[in-house]
């Protein structure tokens, strides 16, 4: 009977790790590569995106690939709409979102409209710099904003064919082009359920051998 209880005590926590609400930390890899020349992009990923939950507001850092074998730039071409990094967003306005000023001596702002002239799907939100000028900026600072009042659900709804995209230029390939998370990506979740859910199955597997 003792065990028999320990078993339904660590099935009770397993059922508990399995039902916690949805990861609050997303890492997604921006894999997807529509460079324009020979080689495309070069080698992926090109960056990563971190999407966290952090109260009803939530947070995004674009981190672009400081090599090797690629070192990774922020590109600002027509091919992108002018757009640094593009998204959608369920339920809010481009007020919800506030640019962090990574770019040094550079100014970044939100945008909203119909973003779509890379082909690589409609968008209606995007980061730009407004100072930066065209083509390959040779900036490769960390992008950091927040969006207030949306969940990570909201932000990674994307559209048919990419959640989001950012306009690079690849050092390893001298080309610029948009780099893209595609529709069905590979995520790490939040490492707290993770590691509830392997102490519930650990235990669970020591109780079945004491018995």
């Amino acid at each position: 009977m003792r065990y028999a209880n320990g078993v339904r005590v660590l099935l009770s926590a397993v059922l508990l790790a399995l039902a916690v609400p949805a990861a609050q930390a997303v890492t997604f890899d921006l894999t997807g590569d529509h460079c324009i020349g020979v080689g495309g992009c070069g080698t992926a990923p090109f960056g990563t995106v971190d999407v966290t939950q952090v109260g009803v507001n939530v947070h995004l850092v674009v981190d672009l690939a400081n090599g090797p074998p690629n070192t990774v730039g922020w590109a600002q071409t027509s091919f992108a709409d002018f757009e640094l990094f593009k998204f959608n967003g369920t339920g809010i306005t481009v007020g919800d979102i506030s640019v962090v000023q990574t770019f040094a001596g550079n100014s970044l702002q939100a945008n909203t409209g119909t973003f779509n002239g890379d082909g690589t799907g409609p968008f209606s939100f995007g980061i730009s710099c407004t100072t930066c000028g065209n083509g390959a900026l040779g900036i490769t600072s960390n992008l950091d904003f927040s969006v207030a009042n949306a969940t990570i659900a909201d932000l990674t709804a994307g559209n048919p064919l990419n959640i989001f995209v950012a306009d690079v230029f690849s050092g390893q390939t001298g080309n610029t082009g948009p780099v893209a998370v595609g529709p069905n990506p590979t995520t790490v979740p939040e490492p707290a359920t993770l590691t509830l859910l392997s102490l519930a199955l650990a235990g669970l597997g020591w109780s079945r051998r004491k018995r």
